[in-house]
């Protein structure tokens, strides 16, 4: 896998946000009102602070997206989140309700 441009080993079995994590990196997006840093915090798909671009899709959550060798990993973009911070995209706003990121 690549993030910005790096290579970002991975282990068999793991998700795109625990490769990220063992790699160093803690955030790959910011909040949308007050440009807070985010990366993994539940670890199990709740609370959508790992949203990420993969393969040229926003909003995936890296906590449940099993990584894979080949996959291009992008900071994910803020218009796609709603003003609560939660997805809007159905795909994961399907699977569970965001939070509030700045409160």
């Amino acid at each position: 896998m690549t993030f910005r441009g790096a290579a970002v080993p991975a282990e068999p079995g793991q998700s795109v946000g625990a490769a990220l994590v063992a790699a160093g990196i803690l955030d790959w997006r910011t909040t949308r009102r007050a440009g807070r840093p985010r990366g993994l915090f539940c670890g199990i798909g709740v609370c959508f602070d790992c949203l990420i671009t993969i393969d040229g899709v926003p909003d995936r959550r890296a906590c449940l997206v099993p990584a894979a060798d080949g996959m291009r990993l992008g900071d994910s973009p803020q218009d796609h989140l709603a003003e609560d911070g939660s997805a809007r995209d159905s795909r994961d706003a399907s699977q569970g309700g965001g939070r509030g990121e700045d409160a």
